[in-house]
Order: structure tokens, then sequence, then C-alpha cells
């Protein structure tokens, strides 16, 4: 990692000077990474990545069968052919994926057992959500967890996200899962230890509900796993709108385990081009759209996604692929959003620029709270107020961004992107 000087940004001190990661396409791993992918190397020959080994899998593990719905099966069977056919995993990788698609189906399983159990899950309401939709690195996490700060609001902290119902042997408590999550964050971390520059990740951080999606099996979390063009073609070719009504019903059984049953604060930057879809199944919803300048959002997430990949990709790893994979798929969700933006009320919607809202964070959830009618009391500023404390921006440092690493110019993207700045008055960052 090459260092670039040192940054002197108010209200943090000591902050880590910046790094440049360069060993993007070439990864420096960690020894017991290193040795941990040796060792995992010998399932991936045993691993089949197919709906029915997938669903067996979780059904073994849990002893149910009952997965509900069966608006699923069609994407996860196209997602395992994608994945078997056109992700260039490595052997870690594979068994990696094959874990996380197998931990959805057992989170899938126990989420309609917990409904059995309990029917009247489904009459909680989901009233009036509030809903971040923006391009990661556009401020939305910021802007989640001022909000979530407020204990009026629910929203969805990690370990939550990764087991939405506990097995049954844990049933009522939360050590368990959170114990699990902090040992997954634990590795994670050894295996990318720069991470937290680009985004923070603790046990009961506020996470997006992309996890619960994943429990349908139609989720944008999958286009971050590999470059798999016909998966993608497949997810937008599709009326996402059953998966979202699988979401409600997911939020309904969180709601039911651990009252009271507050209002919700979501996020996700797939809603940008599933707006519809969105709107169809939470019509009464308040969503709030982030913008920044996309050509500063592709040079990080593309950094950030390479940076994911060395965990599950064959090494060297095709930056450049991936890099221009991921402008095209920000240029799509970009375009989607422009085009769609109007199904949202206005009454209903405000456009948060990102220059704005670094300006002033505070006021600008305000103007949010007054939106959705959502009191803003002393009590909610003096707790936004604790978290910022807390948790000041850029405390682990930040990463130099360059779009060359992907083979990209910032004047080819600010011409293809130009459509989208224009349309919503965003800032230019260079």
């Amino acid at each position: 990692m090459a260092e670039a000087g040192t940054a002197n940004l108010p209200g943090v001190s000591n902050r880590p000077a910046p790094i440049r990661i360069e060993d993007l396409a070439d990864p420096v791993l960690a020894p017991e990474i290193a040795e941990m992918m040796e060792q995992t190397a010998p399932l991936a020959d045993q691993i089949e990545l197919s709906p029915e080994a997938v669903l067996g899998a979780a059904t073994a593990q849990t002893g149910l069968r009952d997965f509900g719905p069966g608006e699923f099966r069609a994407p996860l069977d196209a997602l395992c052919r994608a994945m078997d056919a056109e992700a260039s995993f490595s052997t870690m990788g594979r068994v990696s994926q094959f874990s996380q698609l197998t931990a959805f189906a057992v989170n899938r399983l126990r989420i309609e057992q917990y409904i059995k159990d309990h029917p009247d899950a489904l009459e909680v309401p989901i009233h009036r959500p509030i809903v971040i939709a923006g391009l990661p690195r556009s401020g939305t996490t910021h802007l989640h967890n001022l909000i979530s700060a407020d204990p009026a609001l629910r929203s969805l902290p990690w370990w939550e996200s990764l087991e939405p119902v506990p097995p049954p042997e844990e049933a009522g408590i939360t050590e368990g899962r959170i114990q699990r999550a902090k040992d997954g964050l634990a590795i994670m971390k050894s295996a990318m230890p720069h991470y937290d520059r680009m985004h923070e990740m603790t046990w009961d951080h506020v996470h997006e509900e992309i996890h619960l999606l994943a429990t349908s099996f139609s989720t944008m979390l999958f286009d971050c796993s590999a470059v798999m063009p016909s998966w993608r073609s497949y997810y937008k070719q599709h009326d996402q709108t059953p998966h979202y009504q699988y979401l409600k019903r997911v939020l309904q059984v969180l709601a039911h385990q651990r009252p009271p049953r507050q209002r919700w604060v979501l996020k996700s930057p797939q809603h940008l081009e599933q707006i519809g879809p969105l709107m169809n199944v939470f019509d009464d919803a308040t969503v709030v759209f982030t913008h920044r300048d996309p050509v500063s959002i592709t040079a990080s997430f593309a950094t950030m996604i390479c940076y994911s990949a060395r965990m599950s990709a064959t090494h060297p790893i095709d930056v450049h692929t991936i890099g221009q994979w991921w402008a095209q798929l920000i240029e799509d969700m970009l375009q989607a959003c422009a085009g769609d933006r109007d199904l949202v009320p206005s009454e209903q919607s405000i456009d948060v620029l990102f220059h704005e809202f670094m300006s002033d964070d505070v006021a600008m959830v305000e103007r949010i709270y007054k939106l959705a009618e959502q009191p803003f009391t002393p009590d909610v500023k003096a707790a936004m107020d604790a978290y910022m404390a807390a948790h000041p921006r850029g405390r682990h440092g930040r990463v130099i961004y360059n779009l060359a690493d992907f083979g990209m110019t910032p004047q080819e993207r600010r011409q293809s992107l130009s459509f989208y700045t224009d349309r919503f008055a965003v800032e230019l960052e260079h």
C-alpha cells in the first residue's frame, strides 16, 4: 500500500493516512487467510451449484421442507446456472457461494416455519416506511445510520440481516446470531483489512435489506458475486414485485419477533432500478433519493468490488472486466432512476444532493422528517448527535480511487452519465 499524505478533517484526530490499494489484481493475503483458502480447495470439487443441491442442503441442516411461495425457484435456477457457467470463482469462492445460497435457503425455511407457528405475523402492518434509494458511496449509509439512531424507528442490524429467524434452540434470544456475525466479520477483516476505510462493518451496524431480498433469490446482491451476464439479463427481464412482496413478508416476521412494532427505515441501491416494484408493495413509503457525482461513485465502488473479489475470484483478478461491468450496471441503475423517478408522488419523495447533505447532514434529516411526518424532537437530534460523536466520518482513513485502474477515463464516464447529472443537477466533483 502506498501512503499519500495525511488528512486534516475537523473532528477526526489521528486519522490514518490515505492509501492506494495496489494489489487489486494480485492480492497479497494474510498467511492465515491463504491457509484457509488452501484448506477449502478439496471441498470445491464436491460442490454442485444447483437448486436441488442448495435446497437439499438447507433441508438437511434444518429438518424443514416448506420453502413457502414458489416465486424463488426460477431465479434460483437462473442464478445457479450463471454461477456454474460464467462466474470465475476460485475454489474458496465456489465453496463460499454455495454456503451463502444455502444460508439464504435456511433463512427462508425458518421464516416460513415462524409464520406457521405465528400466523398473526402476517397481520403486522408495514406502515409508511422511510426508504433510502441511492447509489453506493452517495451518502446513503451515513443517512441510514443517522435516521436509524432515532429510537422511534426500526432498522435492520447486520446480525439480524444474516439470520432473520434463529434456529429453534435459540428461540427468543439473540446472542448466538450476534456471535456468529462477529466471527464472520473477524475473518472478513483479516482477509480485507482496509475494507472499513470504504464501508465500515460491525456486528450491530445498520444494514440494508438486500440480504432479506436474497431469501427470494432475486436481487442485485448477486451481481456483487461475479460478472454473470445471463443472471443480470434474467434479473432485469423479470418483474421484481413478487420478491418485494416477500421482503414485506420478512419484515412482518422481524417486527413480530422483536417488538415494539415501529416504522421501518430501509435502504438499498437496488431500489433505484426497481422503483415500480417498490411502490407496488410499499405504496405509502416516503422515498429519499440520494444523488452524487456518479464518476466518483464508479471509481470507488469498482475498487470496493475488486477488493472484495480477492476472497472469491480466481487470481489474478480481472479488474478491468469487473470495473467496466460495474460502470455499466451503475449507468443502468441511473437510467432506470431517471426514467421512473416520477412513479413516486412528489408528496412522498425528496431528492438529496450529496454536497448539500454533507454541508449540513442533520438539517437534511430534519427536512426528510418533515416530508415523512416523523417527529423531529430534541431527543431525536440528541440521538443523532451522539451517533456522530461516536462515529466520526473518516475515522478509519480513506482510500484513493482512480478510474484508470479499470481502464476508464473520467471524461468518457462523464459523457455517458450526463443524462443523470443534468436531470438531477448533481454537483460534479472532478
